[in-house]
């Protein structure tokens, strides 16, 4: 659907655009006394900040990208089923819920345009952090404030991953969901420092070079990882399964629930690890 890199960057910055413009209803809601939530069926919370940046971002979509088929996290949930092409959208509009409801700043705005099973534009907004990551065929990170429109490309800064492997390693790990697995795979590395950290920020450091691999083998779903992918890849780094395979997607056979994967800043590094 995308030809050229140049329409991949562009459509890059349009989500961009738009999740700075959703970040604002966060915030708004943010601003209240109290932060209310439900308990999904899956055991999850949903608060009105999800549904209600959810239905203004597939409207928007809907108009930039007229027939492209939208898959989103409460829609889905609700069992609102969509049939996927080659081309379809993901979205996440409030990644770390848990994060939100602390009133955290460790929660973010996710939009993904897969392609032939990849993530090939992306975009990641953290409103209380204001900032934002963007990625079509090149990788950005800016300074940004939900409602404000994007800085000029002067202030964008370029993500590229270095291929140095430094003596100590930092390993990014869920502050939600850390289990067995994960520490069983932390226990190969002899001189390494872990990190916690809410929601997919953590793609976007290793994306900026502040972390080298991020491990996860509990249960994700394909909006949670999709904009970071598509950041990470931009930026040179890589999310591989547990076969060594780059992360795929649109796995409706399997309700776009992912399994087992560690991303890696460096993609040479995944080689000295063993996957277990």
């Amino acid at each position: 659907m995308l030809n050229a890199d140049q329409e991949r960057d562009a459509m890059a910055v349009r989500f961009a655009q738009l999740a700075a413009a959703a970040g604002q209803i966060a915030l708004d809601l943010l601003s209240r006394s109290e932060i209310i939530s439900r308990e999904k069926i899956d055991r999850s919370p949903v608060t009105e900040a999800d549904e209600r940046i959810e239905a203004f971002l597939i409207n928007e979509l809907a108009r930039l990208l007229p027939g492209v088929p939208v898959i989103a996290e409460e829609a889905m949930s609700r069992g609102e089923a969509v049939g996927t092409g080659d081309a379809f959208l993901l979205i996440d509009p409030i990644d770390g819920t848990r994060e939100f409801v602390a009133k955290s700043s460790e929660f973010t705005i996710n939009i993904a345009l897969i392609e032939q099973k990849r993530p090939i534009t992306g975009v990641i907004f953290a409103p209380k952090k204001s900032r934002i990551w963007f990625a079509g065929a090149t990788a950005y990170a800016v300074d940004a404030s939900a409602g404000v429109a994007l800085a000029p490309a002067d202030n964008w800064r370029r993500l590229s991953v270095g291929l140095e492997i430094p003596e100590r390693l930092h390993a990014l790990v869920s502050k939600s969901h850390m289990d067995e697995e994960t520490l069983r795979y932390l226990s190969q590395f002899r001189n390494l420092e872990v990190c916690p950290l809410g929601s997919s920020l953590k793609f976007c450091l290793l994306a900026e070079g502040y972390g080298d691999f991020y491990p996860r083998f509990g249960p994700t779903m394909e909006w949670d990882t999709a904009a970071g992918d598509a950041i990470l890849r931009a930026a040179g780094g890589v999310v591989l399964d547990s076969e060594g395979s780059p992360l795929v997607y649109g796995k409706s056979e399997k309700f776009y629930r992912n399994g087992a994967f560690v991303a890696w800043r460096n993609p040479l590094m995944f080689q000295t690890a063993t996957f277990s």
